[in-house]
């Protein structure tokens, strides 16, 4: 009764505040994860807005080449204004969800389809006493994933202990999103949303056009400084500064692009390179061969149209195929393009 009554007094004197009267006005601001995501996002847009107005406020000769060349302006400003939609766009997008892709799967079932919303919502949960039909659905689930694992493992080991859902190979629990997200790779604070199997390539668009600008934006700063114009002191005081700000964000994005690059040529995860040891199908595959890769070419193409099969599930490959693809190449496998 006490618990209930200081939680009662707090709500109301947090409602009180002038904060907690601004923020009631807007539901969505309620939830502080929602609150810190939208308050990077402003950040985020912020610096592209600093570093690119500082620019043209600068450089007097950027507003005279304008004047005289507007196409190069022109395609500085589509590159600038494509970095950001891409921003939004990837960040607002889904990274594939366990539970969507189960909905979708049992969705085929003649018995999903007859089911109320509420035995729906059960599969999700929990629940002691299921239904019979709910039970006839996480069946056919259990079935269809369990036949993705090798021989020998049980249910029990893949069942999420948050979603409680089984979890297919190369899934993980977010505890961000708070929920199995497929073909986990990590869970990125900048976009406020997880990066998996459904928006990976939409991140590797995104770091790829921020170098760009990044490196676009870093050579207009030091035409600033190099140019024979006359200009005041603070001007190149402050284009250094921005200068340096600029390396340090090139020298991260260009690893970060070189990284997400070799994920894609190999068919991996950030989660799957730093918890191999701790991810139990993968003990048993070699420390040097990538168990789901299917060759440059192919790996490309899963990778690039992810979104067109977004319900399909990998397999884990048994270890004997595995092995045969870690035999040293020869010429025959070079002039086949083994690799590819």
């Amino acid at each position: 009764m006490t618990s209930v009554v200081g939680s009662s007094s707090a709500v109301r004197e947090s409602s009180g505040r002038p904060s907690g009267r601004w923020l009631g006005r807007f539901p969505c601001l309620d939830d502080r994860a929602t609150r810190s995501a939208l308050c990077l996002k402003l950040i985020l847009v912020l610096l592209h807005v600093i570093f690119g107005g500082a620019l043209f406020i600068l450089d007097t000769e950027l507003r005279r080449r304008t004047r005289e060349h507007p196409w190069y302006t022109a395609i500085y400003l589509v590159l600038y204004l494509a970095t950001l939609v891409q921003y939004f766009f990837t960040s607002y997008s889904s990274p594939g969800y366990v539970i969507d892709v189960m909905m979708a799967g049992s969705g085929t079932h003649a018995t999903f389809a007859n089911l109320s919303s509420f035995d729906q919502r059960q599969i999700t949960t929990r629940n002691k006493n299921p239904s019979p039909s709910t039970q006839i659905v996480s069946s056919v689930w259990l079935r269809q994933v369990m036949d993705l694992y090798p021989p020998g493992f049980s249910s029990r080991t893949w069942t999420c202990s948050y979603c409680h859902i089984i979890q297919p190979p190369r899934s993980k629990h977010c505890h961000d999103c708070a929920k199995c997200v497929l073909q986990f790779d990590h869970h990125c604070a900048w976009l406020g949303t997880c990066i998996g199997k459904r928006n990976h390539c939409r991140f590797w668009w995104y770091i790829f056009e921020e170098t760009m600008l990044c490196i676009w934006t870093g050579t207009l700063y030091i035409d600033l400084l190099v140019s024979k114009a006359m200009k005041a002191w603070w001007k190149d005081l402050i284009a250094i500064i921005l200068i340096v700000i600029l390396v340090f964000c090139f020298i991260f994005l260009i690893l970060l692009l070189l990284f997400h690059s070799y994920l894609a040529l190999t068919n991996q995860t950030t989660h799957e390179i730093m918890r191999r040891r701790r991810i139990l199908y993968l003990r048993g595959f070699p420390s040097k061969v990538h168990p789901f890769s299917k060759g440059i070419y192919r790996n490309l193409i899963a990778f690039c149209c992810s979104c067109d099969d977004k319900h399909k599930l990998e397999a884990v490959p048994p270890v004997e195929d595995v092995e045969a693809r870690a035999q040293p190449y020869t010429c025959i496998d070079v002039i086949s393009c083994r690799c590819c």
